[in-house]
């Protein structure tokens, strides 16, 4: 099929929700541009090899237009659900930056930046990413607000930022709310995943159980863990009033160090491009140190048991450790939970490639409309590119289960001669 023909036909469910007929018009050339040949993908050079006397009409659209890009937005995560949703999916959540120089860029400051794993002037996206069998899917990119910027009513109003965004709101809590939209649209995921900077939010990992769903997140090696067996008790007192309340029989301990004594298998959780992917991996199953704070005498003040969950511990070829908590089920095998932890490079693979191939990074206006508008234009062309992908793979696919014996009896058209 004809590129812009199959660009044209996916395009559809999204152009059918933007109502005005310039719209539908400058939503098509804007994706086409950030697909197409290029170096830079922000509004001007795409115009000028697109189409030169359209520039006015690409920017309004995308910086300037008083439009609702939530539909679409909605749209793409109904056909990324279609594209790889499923209880095999995961949903990752992670955040992307998007360096900056300047002040007046809605949303940047000084701020840890993980392409360039240090603190730098940038914008920082909350994203979540659709994914199954190593195929991601963006469904969302939404902005990070630091705090100096909410405290700063003109520069919010000079960026257009909606009322609705002008909250704290700290990563993981807008990632919960990304969660709960994508949920009230149905996309169908399996385990939600994340890295440290979110999982060690015991409040997200609590908002994740108290939406029953399935996590495996993160951790700093500090993280404090009980042993599974850990019991409550009512300690007798030597002297004073007894204790109105429980405490723990044990006391929590760092995740590094309650697997210093694990036995460290070497998995292998799947096969790369260059082989089987292995590293040593230990786990056990534990009480995380997350419930609320209580001070015990002589001890100092601890956080009570909380959830039980699975500890996992990474021991890299490198020597490099990492640590991660999951509730996946009790029985759950140690390749599955290494396999599950190890899902999560998917969305640097997205991130990467939206910014590589497809401008993500090359936005040069300042609204919060405009970034978001762009951001939102960018993942429905990787999406699009995702959409093609797999349909080669099928096509391939069937090509190999054609039947290739040279019997005549084995093939459907066997009563025909060939045209060849």
């Amino acid at each position: 099929m004809d590129w812009d023909v199959a660009l044209s036909e996916w395009l559809k469910p999204f152009v059918d929700r933007l109502g005005h007929k310039k719209r539908r018009t400058m939503c098509p050339l804007y994706v086409s541009g950030l697909i197409g040949p290029g170096d830079r993908k922000s509004i001007e050079p795409m115009a000028a090899r697109l189409a030169p006397d359209r520039y006015d009409r690409l920017h309004h659209f995308i910086s300037s237009g008083v439009w609702d890009h939530q539909p679409l937005c909605d749209e793409l995560a109904r056909q990324a659900d279609k594209l790889v949703g499923g209880a095999e999916a995961f949903l990752v959540v992670d955040d992307t930056s998007l360096p900056k120089k300047g002040t007046h860029s809605v949303g940047v400051a000084p701020q840890y930046a993980s392409m360039l794993g240090k603190r730098a002037n940038c914008q920082t996206l909350v994203s979540t990413t659709l994914a199954k069998d190593e195929v991601p899917v963006a469904v969302g990119l939404r902005l990070f607000l630091p705090e100096e910027w909410l405290n700063d009513a003109n520069r919010l109003d000079k960026a257009e930022v909606p009322d609705i965004f002008r909250r704290l709101l700290t990563k993981p809590e807008i990632a919960l709310e990304e969660i709960d939209r994508l949920l009230g649209l149905n996309v169908r995921f399996g385990v939600v995943l994340a890295d440290a900077g979110y999982g060690l939010s015991a409040p997200f990992r609590q908002g994740l159980s108290a939406r029953s769903l399935t996590w495996a997140v993160g951790i700093p090696k500090t993280q404090k863990v009980y042993p599974v067996g850990v019991a409550m008790i009512f300690p007798v007192a030597g002297r004073g009033r007894p204790r109105k309340n429980a405490i723990p029989d044990k006391l929590s301990i760092a995740a590094e160090d309650m697997l210093s004594e694990a036995e460290w298998q070497t998995v292998n959780w799947r096969r790369g491009t260059k082989g089987a992917l292995t590293a040593r991996f230990a786990v056990k199953r534990i009480r995380v140190a997350d419930g609320p704070p209580q001070r015990i005498l002589n001890k100092g003040q601890q956080h009570l048991p909380g959830e039980e969950a699975w500890l996992i511990g990474e021991w890299r070829s490198s020597g490099e450790r990492k640590y991660y908590l999951s509730n996946l089920p009790e029985d759950t095998d140690i390749r599955t939970l290494a396999a599950t932890v190890k899902a999560r490079w998917v969305c640097e693979q997205a991130h990467q490639q939206m910014k590589e191939e497809l401008g993500l990074d090359h936005f040069e206006g300042r609204s919060w409309h405009g970034l978001h508008r762009h951001a939102l234009m960018t993942m429905i062309a990787y999406a699009f590119l995702q959409h093609q992908r797999l349909n080669q793979a099928q096509r391939e696919k069937k090509s190999l289960e054609r039947p290739t014996s040279t019997d005549p009896s084995s093939h459907p058209a066997s009563g025909h001669q060939s045209a060849f």
